[in-house]
């Protein structure tokens, strides 16, 4: 029986689980489940959780193990981050509206940003991509035979100089004073295999040697010899390691999650004191960039960014639940997240600090750490900009990341895998905002945009229609089909009218006054939403619905491309991107953007397929047109348009006897009313009369005109076909209206009948 705790890959023997060595859950819980909390079973139902595509099985989703009834988060607005430069996709050099940090320095104030909640538990990959599980490691070959800290690595605890470094006949020191502040310093590993720490942790080794000192693995003795592991101290001398290790010592008594280290004891050995923790016998997320490049002959071979995306989409709710708790984690990067079979637990836990602590020293690391943490000190934002940091190294090779390019990102152009999604490398943008406000604004939300980021990247690399879709909790399913592209017909905001949130109650009245043309109206809502919260995107997507309503087409991409920014694993940004660079004359971008929605999402399928109709058949390619067409499924509400356009194109687009009858099949099959029905036979009977007839064209080429001309199968005779398109002109008047219409059908009819001598 698998262990039914969240995020644990144990199964039950003996009554207990053989991995967390907890029971069997049987408690129900009467409020919204804690983290770990199991609810009594409930009915099935489509999980509604943002980005899952699982089902509710027994209370819990059959896909990322979220209870049935826990609270599904909206991200909060967020800010509008520059368009990423050298992308290949066009989309990138379209301008943006100015949104949040931009926004609220142009006004007096400001405004600071809202924070969400945690996320929750689930497997690598969430369902959508699969990750190859980590071997599993012995502990005692993990031990380091001879434990070393390489010179340059060698820095002074308290300034972080360079310390017993090699030259000009000076040999390297692992222990002694630092030149430039005169700290002492100690690279020596203080425990040495078989003692025995507080007479209960038998040492067997060292395994590494981190930022905060040694790490040791150890047995012990009291609990059936269990492996554990003790964190011993850079320098027992140095007061701020001293501090941080006993405030984490305090913090991690409250800190229980299964996707986090287990802290079972701190002692005090030898005048040093010692953390002791779970042995998590896996591969830290840098020592698997190591084995791919050590398996690539030594050159960068990054992580394919959907595996890179599900460990971070796996880990975040650990994030998420340290931020829940007023705690900061401030170091989060490759080195700290290990994985253990087909499970994820983020480690090291050193630099963890309270939101509201500004005094204690803050940990972190060149190239992950934030750039305001020497001004404004540690936050959730911070926290944010490590977990974007840490998705760009492991998606691309950067080697400049921790000096050209140590709080910047690079071009999309010099990362494959950011160049070939846009959408990841705004979330990439976005995750790395320079200012910390215009990050996204918790741990979940990030979650929720990256799920959809991954959602879009295998659809991509399958390359066919989307057959499943996934609610979003910001958006509706779009309503657009055929020659019909508007703002109206775009997928629309989820918005609570009868909601406190005032902001929701006046973007309701918003799109009200689009729909009712009263542009003032729309002008002073838009405004008096953004004046009270600058990072407020939804007031500009009603901005793009005003400027796609009033052709304004280049007003209308600005204002989608900077909400494309904000919720970049969002569809419905996309398709109205799309929907305005389509009527702006983007015509190859537009396509781009309808292919990525019909693929990604079956709810966008019919709407995308439209769009590239309508811009293929715009540049004349029936072929393409038709493909297009092809996708809308029976089962849609816009099957039968898509009838009625195949046999429209095939009738406007083909010349000559080329496809007549594939036109004369899809006119006959699709729901036309019967006047255009004859209209459509009309013209085809027309091309095929016209094609056996001679003409100036045929005589001056030469070419002299076919006796027959195959129709159904059947080879008909200019005589014939003759006949057939009087016929057809004479149908088509008797269903015309018009009197003058009319008249001209039927002097049409009569030029071109048979002569007869009465």
């Amino acid at each position: 029986m698998r262990c039914r705790q969240p995020g644990c890959a144990g199964t039950i023997a003996d009554g207990y689980c053989d991995v967390c060595g907890l029971p069997p859950s049987t408690a129900t819980p009467t409020s919204t489940p804690s983290p770990g909390s199991r609810p009594s079973a409930r009915a099935t139902g489509p999980c509604p959780q943002p980005g899952c595509p699982g089902r509710i099985v027994d209370g819990y989703c059959d896909v990322c193990g979220t209870p049935d009834g826990a609270p599904v988060p909206v991200p909060a607005p967020a800010v509008a981050q520059p368009t990423p430069t050298g992308a290949t996709k066009a989309s990138s050099q379209l301008g943006s509206m100015a949104l949040g940090s931009v926004r609220a320095t142009s006004v007096q104030g400001r405004t600071r940003r809202r924070r969400g909640a945690i996320g929750h538990v689930e497997r690598i990959g969430a369902g959508l991509t699969h990750v190859p599980p980590a071997p599993a490691i012995d502990p005692a070959k993990a031990i380091l035979a001879d434990p070393l800290v390489p010179p340059d690595r060698r820095v002074c605890p308290q300034c972080g100089a360079k310390v017993g470094q090699e030259g000009d006949g000076i040999e390297g020191r692992s222990e002694g004073f630092c030149p430039q502040c005169g700290a002492p310093y100690s690279f020596t590993p203080k425990l040495a295999p078989g003692e025995v720490v507080a007479g209960q942790y038998e040492v067997v080794g060292a395994l590494a040697h981190g930022g905060m000192g040694w790490i040791y693995l150890a047995r012990d003795r009291n609990v059936s010899g269990r492996w554990v592991v003790l964190k011993g101290l850079l320098n027992a001398g140095d007061q701020d390691a001293l501090a941080a290790a006993i405030g984490e010592q305090q913090y991690l008594a409250r800190v229980d999650h299964p996707l986090i280290v287990e802290i079972y004891n701190f002692v005090t050995y030898a005048d040093a004191g010692y953390i002791v923790m779970e042995y998590v016998g896996g591969r830290s997320l840098k020592q698997l960039l190591k084995q791919r490049m050590e398996a690539n002959g030594g050159h960068a071979d990054p992580l394919p960014s959907d595996q890179a995306l599900a460990f971070l989409i796996e880990i975040l709710p650990a994030l998420g639940y340290l931020h829940e708790a007023g705690l900061l984690y401030c170091d989060f990067k490759p080195d700290n997240v290990i994985q253990v079979g087909d499970a994820l637990k983020l480690i090291d836990l050193g630099g963890m600090r309270h939101a509201n602590d500004d005094d204690s020293p803050i940990y972190g690391t060149v190239g992950f750490q934030a750039p305001e943490i020497a001004t404004l000190g540690a936050s959730v934002s911070s926290d944010i900009f490590t977990v974007g940091r840490t998705l760009m190294v492991l998606a691309a090779d950067v080697p400049g990341y921790q000096s050209d390019y140590e709080h910047a990102i690079p071009p999309a152009s010099a990362m494959p895998a950011f160049a070939a999604h846009d959408s990841l490398y705004r979330l990439l943008l976005r995750c790395c905002a320079p200012d910390p406000d215009d990050r996204f604004t918790s741990a979940d939300e990030l979650r929720g945009q990256m799920l959809g980021v991954l959602r879009e990247i295998m659809a991509q690399a399958a390359g066919t229609s989307a057959v499943s879709s996934s609610r979003s909790p910001l958006f509706g399913a779009p309503s657009g089909i055929g020659d019909r592209p508007g703002w109206q017909y775009l997928p629309q905001l989820r918005l609570d009218a009868d909601a406190a949130d005032t902001a929701a109650q006046t973007l309701h009245r918003a799109v009200q006054a689009v729909a009712d043309g009263d542009d003032g109206l729309v002008h002073r809502l838009v405004g008096q939403i953004l004046a009270d919260d600058p990072w407020d995107w939804r007031a500009l997507w009603v901005s793009g619905l005003l400027a796609l309503r009033d052709q304004r087409h280049d007003d209308a991409q600005a204002a989608f491309n900077a909400v494309y920014g904000q919720v970049p694993g969002e569809l419905a940004p996309k398709l109205a991107l799309a929907t305005a660079c389509e009527q702006g004359g983007e015509l190859e971008l537009a396509q781009y953007l309808y292919r990525v929605c019909g693929m990604t999402d079956a709810a966008y399928v019919q709407a995308a397929a439209f769009g590239v109709a309508r811009i293929r058949a715009a540049v004349g390619d029936l072929p393409g047109t038709l493909t297009a067409l092809a996708l809308v499924p029976p089962t849609s509400r816009g099957y039968p348009e898509a009838l009625r356009l195949r046999a429209h194109h095939l009738v406007t687009l083909t010349r000559g006897t080329d496809g007549l009858d594939d036109a004369f099949a899809a006119v006959a099959s699709a729901p036309l009313p019967a006047r255009s029905r004859a209209s459509y036979e009309t013209t085809l009977w027309q091309r095929a009369y016209q094609s056996a007839t001679p003409g100036a064209a045929r005589a001056s080429a030469r070419t002299p005109a076919p006796l027959a001309v195959v129709v159904g199968g059947q080879p008909l005779t200019r005589s014939q076909l003759r006949a057939r398109f009087e016929q057809s002109l004479r149908h088509l008047a008797t269903l015309t209206p018009e009197p003058a219409e009319r008249a001209r059908l039927v002097t049409q009819a009569n030029s071109i009948r048979k002569w007869s001598l009465l």
